[in-house]
C-alpha cells in the first residue's frame, strides 16, 4: 500500500489515530488542514474568515491534488474534503480511502473544548453535527473503500484495529 487517505467527520480521529496508524504502516503522516495552514501561514479559521468556505475549499482541492500524488503517505483529510466530487474522485483513484466513522455523541465528547473549527461555531453543537452527518455521511460512504467504526478506545488501539481491517481488505482484494 502506497497511499492511504483517512476521511470522516471532525473528531473522528483522522489526525490522532492517523499518526499512530502511519507509524504502524511505515508511511509518512500528513494532515491536509495542517499543510494548508503551513502553506498559507494562517489557521483554517482565518482562511474561512477572509475567503469564506468556498475560498477554503478551493485551496483544499489544490492541496489535496498535490499531496495525493506523493508516495508512501497517510493523508488525514478535513471533514468537508469529500464535499466536492473532484476531491472524492482524486481520493478514490489515487489510494485506499478509509472512513473513520464515528457517532455524534463521540464527536461532542471529543470536541467539547474545541474553539478553533469554524463549522463548529454554532449555538447548538449537537444540531450542527447532526446536520453535517446527514449531509456528509452518504458522501463518505460513496468515497470510502473501507469503513472503520470508531470506538471508545485509545488512539493506539484504534490504529491497531484500523490496521487489521486494512490488511484484511487488501488480502481480500489482492
Amino acid at each position: 500500500m502506497n497511499r492511504l487517505f483517512l476521511i470522516g467527520p471532525m473528531g473522528s480521529g483522522k489526525t490522532t489515530v492517523g499518526r499512530y496508524l502511519a507509524k504502524r504502516l511505515g508511511l509518512d503522516f500528513l494532515d491536509l488542514d495542517q499543510e494548508i495552514e503551513r502553506r498559507c501561514g494562517v489557521e483554517v479559521s482565518r482562511i474561512f474568515d477572509i475567503e469564506g468556505e468556498e475560498g477554503f475549499r478551493s485551496r483544499e482541492t489544490a492541496m489535496l491534488d498535490e499531496l495525493s500524488q506523493r508516495d508512501g503517505i497517510l493523508l488525514a483529510t478535513g471533514g468537508g474534503s469529500i464535499l466536492r466530487e473532484r476531491n472524492r474522485s482524486i481520493l478514490r483513484s489515487r489510494g485506499l480511502v478509509v472512513w473513520l466513522n464515528t457517532s455524534v455523541d463521540q464527536q461532542l465528547k471529543r470536541l467539547e473544548r474545541d474553539q478553533r473549527r469554524p463549522l463548529l461555531q454554532a449555538p447548538d453543537r449537537r444540531e450542527r453535527l447532526e446536520g453535517l452527518a446527514a449531509a456528509r455521511n452518504p458522501l463518505y460512504g460513496e468515497c470510502a473503500h473501507l469503513v472503520v467504526k470508531s470506538a471508545n478506545i485509545s488512539p493506539a488501539q484504534m490504529a491497531a484495529r484500523a490496521e487489521r481491517q486494512i490488511n484484511s481488505h487488501l488480502e481480500e482484494n489482492a
